[in-house]
């Protein structure tokens, strides 16, 4: 997997999206046979109120964490369930010809039964007008887009890696009382937890060094 997009579906997981990573997508050729006209960098869906961490508890303990904020500059829905196509750039925030072809979009909401099937030209056109659309279930679907140069301004909400980054990083952080104790098998976030675990043992290192050799010390 790209690593651009490895970072992305790890910013929607914690954000509580279910991800699809760099789905193809497969077009008639004209004479015969089929052919991948694209593939979709990242299909997201996410349930209303999803997202954060929570910890298993006995039903006699009460839970005191405070309630997880989706990241806001991803203005997601907290009423509805939502689907997002999100484009993955390591320059540009901007979306590729395939993600702008009616066709390839018709195809990824027909394959995950976004609405009727005589709804769909409708919500294609205006999901490629405007950049998002509402479906008769009331699914949200948009288009977002991620890159290091994001730019405002257009009909797509674009997304910057920098601040998906820096999102994470805080991520681990303020959560790291409950981090620390998990085995994390993503590789983009276990690397994350795994600096800022690293960044904590030097920083536990250097306090006891400055404290003089007789004092004692640990990592956070």
């Amino acid at each position: 997997m790209d690593h651009a997009v490895a970072l992305v579906q790890a910013y929607l997981y914690v954000n509580g999206y279910f991800t699809v990573a760099e789905y193809p997508v497969v077009k008639a050729l004209p004479r015969s046979g089929y052919a991948t006209a694209t593939d979709i960098d990242l299909l997201a869906l996410r349930l209303p109120e999803a997202g954060g961490i929570v910890p298993a508890r006995k039903p006699r303990q009460q839970g005191n964490e405070p309630g997880f904020r989706t990241d806001p500059a991803l203005a997601a829905d907290q009423v509805n369930p939502e689907m997002l196509l999100a484009e993955v750039k390591e320059g540009k925030a901007a979306l590729n010809r395939g993600a702008t072809d009616p066709a390839v979009v018709r195809a990824v909401l027909s394959r995950f039964g976004c609405c009727p099937e005589e709804h769909l030209s409708a919500h294609v056109q205006e999901l490629l007008r405007k950049g998002n659309t509402q479906m008769p279930s009331g699914l949200r679907v948009r288009q977002v887009v991620f890159g290091s140069l994001a730019q405002g301004g257009g009909r797509h909400l674009k997304i910057s890696l920098g601040h998906v980054l820096e999102f994470l990083r805080k991520h681990v952080r303020d959560n790291w009382s409950i981090l620390r104790h998990v085995q994390v098998k993503d590789p983009v976030f276990g690397l994350l937890v795994l600096a800022e675990k690293a960044r904590r043992a030097a920083t536990s290192r250097e306090q006891t060094r400055l404290r003089g050799p007789n004092a004692k010390g640990g990592t956070a």
